[in-house]
């Protein structure tokens, strides 16, 4: 393998990288920020707390793979002529040692402690000592695994409430499950009737294997599945669709119920507040890397819903 390495200005990074893929063979294209950990770095969007300055890096690094040298020298060749590449600057020609891709990727997740005694374990790791409850996850094909702020923040806060989960007839709703690694949570930490919702068919199909590998029972579908009043409702996605589902999401809190959302950046919170502020208050209990968890209670007597 061989990687044809180009230094490339924003306007033409999606011009490259099709070209590389669909015209000059390209086996896979990466971009990275060039001037990363310099003076000249910036962030993009999605990074807490920052506002988006543009839509990619001033000057990206492209590698491109190839099979052999001979193609990838072609590339730059053809590349290079081109009129509107007069500012495509070849950096590197490298021999890309063979590796096991797998072994790699699953190097990237290690076992992850959510608190004492509770981990999230990946599919190919032994349970680490000490570890009394497990989930047991495989992030190749899962759509939350753990590591993210948001969904360790969920995760935690579910663990402090196990005592009350387990509680009869007290009803979990994952509202936006993904790979149902929440309602999972909540199903090993006590709960016994978990409805796990998402609009993407994926999704749904990915709670369902995980629920089964974990030993979890658990109702899982579309959104619609839905229906009544739950003791606990969780929901970790973004600000924004958070806003617009509050009417829909409070309608599911039973009275002493709480519902925990989690997809929100700190800056983001008291918009997040004001527009749950007609049903009920919420606060913010935690914050990790600029984002925040915030949960509410609905007023009166604790129901067993």
């Amino acid at each position: 393998m061989v990687e044809l390495q180009l230094l490339v200005p924003e306007p033409l990074v999606e011009l490259v990288s099709d070209a590389l893929i669909d015209e000059l063979g390209a086996l896979s294209v990466s971009v990275e920020d060039a001037d990363a950990d310099t003076e000249a770095e910036r962030p993009l969007f999605g990074e807490p707390g920052l506002p988006a300055p543009g839509r990619g890096w001033q000057r990206s690094g492209l590698k491109a793979l190839f099979e052999q040298e001979a193609a990838a020298t072609e590339a730059a060749t053809v590349l290079l002529a081109q009129d509107w590449a007069q500012e495509v600057h070849l950096t590197g020609l490298v021999e890309v040692a063979e590796q096991d891709w797998v072994r790699l990727t699953q190097s990237q997740f290690p076992p992850v402690e959510v608190s004492p005694g509770f981990w999230i374990v990946p599919s190919w790791h032994e349970p680490p000592a000490g570890a009394a409850t497990l989930i047991r996850l495989d992030p190749g094909q899962a759509f939350g695994t753990g590591t993210h702020p948001t969904t360790l923040m969920c995760l935690r806060w579910i663990a402090t409430q196990s005592p009350r989960l387990s509680l009869t007839r007290r009803r979990v709703l994952d509202y936006g499950c993904g790979s149902g690694i929440l309602a999972i949570g909540a199903g090993r930490l006590g709960a016994r009737e978990i409805d796990a919702v998402d609009i993407d068919p994926a999704a749904v199909d990915a709670t369902r294997a995980n629920a089964d590998a974990n030993g979890v029972r658990l109702r899982c579908g579309a959104p619609e599945l839905a229906q009544g009043e739950y003791g606990v409702v969780l929901a970790n996605i973004l600000a924004a669709p958070l806003k617009l589902l509050a009417p829909l999401l409070c309608g599911h809190v039973a009275r002493g119920g709480q519902l925990v959302l989690a997809g929100i950046l700190r800056r983001q919170a008291d918009d997040v507040a004001a527009a749950y502020g007609p049903w009920l208050p919420l606060e913010v209990v935690d914050e990790v890397d600029g984002w925040v968890l915030m949960c509410g209670e609905r007023d009166g007597p604790e129901a067993m819903a």
